[in-house]
């Protein structure tokens, strides 16, 4: 008797052993791995005209069957700036799929109709749609340059006398932001030098631009464009301090911090750079500071910017755009 009670009781312990614990079950439901895909609720847009310069917002919305991966993009029909969305979830809302103005691929985007896509690859699903930018995202900074208003008063420039010169400001392709860009080209066969624009102080009202102290919180941000087929470009940007503070600059004792960039890809990049990353060069190869050797960016007098090419590599040309400082981090755009 004592035998099958205790038997008994063993079974009752495996029963028990064995029975589903809803409330431990982790991972997703079968119905959101295996299930149908079916499309609960149309994809939709709260709001077909918005102002980003206003400070409104815009978010798409969709209701799925299921989680899976989807991709909301939007493209500006007229500057060709392209934002993407991406998520994995059963919804669309506010959460994971708000649009707030910025860029994904620049150019930045202008007050332009947009062409919107809702892609579910899994399912092949694609949505097409609209939407009107009437007033495009405050970016806050101090803009050097952004051309749309011309080459601007205390702004001065030097191009060789080479073939196929274009150092001018147009409007050829979509800029990288606004309308216009600065086009510096030509083919020079006796010096590195193409031409160069000069950014001075002087120019925005006072001795100095109006930065803060901090070198480690200042950003340089620049968008440049390398059209096909060039593989020569170099775009030396070169940041000269007034150490002293007497408002004139000296080539022997104070410094100049640069930056190179060249081997771009064909298109428009973004190139952003911390104030105190910047390097001293000499004939583009790291050297001492000249000056105090101190990042004093509320010392900034003048900014120029070289377009250089090796002499026998023929004709070079690269487009820029929208030279702004930011603080706290480098421009979103």
């Amino acid at each position: 008797m004592k035998k099958n009670i205790v038997l008994f009781g063993l079974l009752l312990l495996v029963l028990s052993s064995c029975e589903r614990d809803d409330a431990a079950f982790e991972g997703p439901a079968l119905d959101d791995i295996y299930g149908p895909f079916v499309v609960l609720q149309d994809f939709d847009i709260t709001d077909r005209s918005v102002d980003f310069e206003a400070g409104e917002t815009t978010t798409f919305t969709a209701l799925f069957s299921k989680q899976v991966d989807w991709e909301v993009q939007i493209k500006g029909l007229e500057s060709g700036a392209i934002k993407s969305i991406t998520g994995f979830s059963a919804e669309l809302s506010t959460s994971n799929a708000r649009w707030t103005g910025t860029t994904t691929e620049i150019p930045l985007f202008k007050e332009e109709m947009c062409a919107v896509e809702l892609r579910v690859p899994s399912d092949t699903l694609v949505v097409y749609d609209t939407l009107n930018v009437t007033g495009v995202r405050n970016i806050t900074g101090f803009v050097v340059a952004d051309f749309e208003n011309g080459f601007q008063p205390g702004w001065t420039g030097f191009v060789q006398s080479g073939a196929d010169m274009s150092f001018n400001i147009t409007d050829d392709i979509p800029a990288a932001q606004g309308s216009k860009y600065y086009d510096m080209g030509g083919a020079v066969d006796w010096d590195w030098l193409i031409g160069l624009i000069d950014f001075p102080a002087t120019a925005y009202g006072a001795p100095h631009f109006p930065l803060s102290t901090d070198p480690a919180n200042i950003y340089f941000n620049v968008m440049l464009y390398l059209p096909q087929g060039i593989t020569n470009e170099v775009v030396l940007f070169q940041f000269r301090e007034d150490d002293n503070g007497d408002n004139i600059y000296s080539e022997n004792n104070e410094d100049i911090f640069s930056l190179e960039v060249k081997n771009l890809e064909a298109g428009w990049h973004q190139i952003s750079l911390r104030y105190g990353d910047l390097a001293t060069l000499v004939n583009g190869a790291p050297a001492s500071p000249i000056g105090n050797g101190l990042y004093e960016p509320h010392k900034l007098f003048k900014i120029s910017v070289l377009f250089l090419a090796n002499p026998n590599s023929g004709y070079s040309q690269t487009l820029m755009d929208y030279l702004i400082f930011t603080t706290g981090g480098p421009l979103v755009p």
